[in-house]
């Protein structure tokens, strides 16, 4: 227990579009991003040593789940715990691409950290465009009157999805739909990553980012 020097969601898509190969490039991904050297050099270089993470994954309007709860990672060994927990944990569900509502269920994951924190950061990965439930405009509006920065990790995709092409590629590209609808909040940015294979560097890049 006690404060940290931030509370850090992290919410990956795990939607139909989302195969198992590319799924388990992204668990792996934000795992080995957890325990990289560069990473784990800057938690707990804060004035309290220390940053809590939880991470959850989410496809449609009611299919959000928590993989790994709220853990205060001050280095090595609490990091190492926490990627062992979430790569073994399994694939919950792969439905549509509700992202207004993941944004919106992040809100309770933030209400209920036990660590104290002045700052609080959601850090979402996707690859497509919102496709149900509430706006992502909305949700985000929300979240960023409650304090809290939204940066993203998109994944592009080399073809458009054959059944929904606007789903990949929307008007505009995909990186520019999610600076448009979903980032917001202080200092708030969003990072592109060319598919799933270079995750992993991209999340070591962000992370690296987003707590120092």
């Amino acid at each position: 227990s006690g404060p940290v020097d931030l509370q850090l969601v992290l919410a990956a898509a795990v939607s139909r579009y989302v195969d198992e190969q590319e799924f388990a490039l992204q668990r792996q991904g934000y795992a080995s991003a957890l325990v990289d050297p560069r990473v784990v050099r800057v938690m707990p270089a804060g004035r309290r040593g220390a940053v809590a993470v939880a991470y959850f994954e989410w496809s449609g309007v009611v299919a959000q789940r928590t993989i790994v709860d709220w853990t205060r990672i001050d280095g090595d060994e609490a990091a190492s715990e926490f990627g062992a927990k979430l790569l073994a944990a399994p694939r919950p569900f792969a439905a549509s691409t509700a992202l207004g509502e993941a944004i919106a269920w992040s809100m309770g994951e933030f209400a209920r950290c036990p660590f104290p924190a002045d700052r609080r950061t959601l850090d979402v990965s996707g690859d497509g465009a919102n496709t149900s439930g509430m706006m992502t405009d909305s949700a985000r509006d929300l979240a960023v009157a409650a304090g809290i920065t939204i940066n993203a990790l998109v994944i592009l995709s080399p073809e458009p999805s054959p059944w929904n092409p606007n789903h990949t590629h929307p008007p505009g590209g995909l990186d520019e739909y999610f600076r448009r609808h979903v980032i917001g909040g202080s200092g708030a940015f969003a990072m592109t990553v060319q598919g799933f294979d270079t995750f992993g560097y991209a999340m070591v890049n962000k992370l690296t980012r987003e707590v120092s």
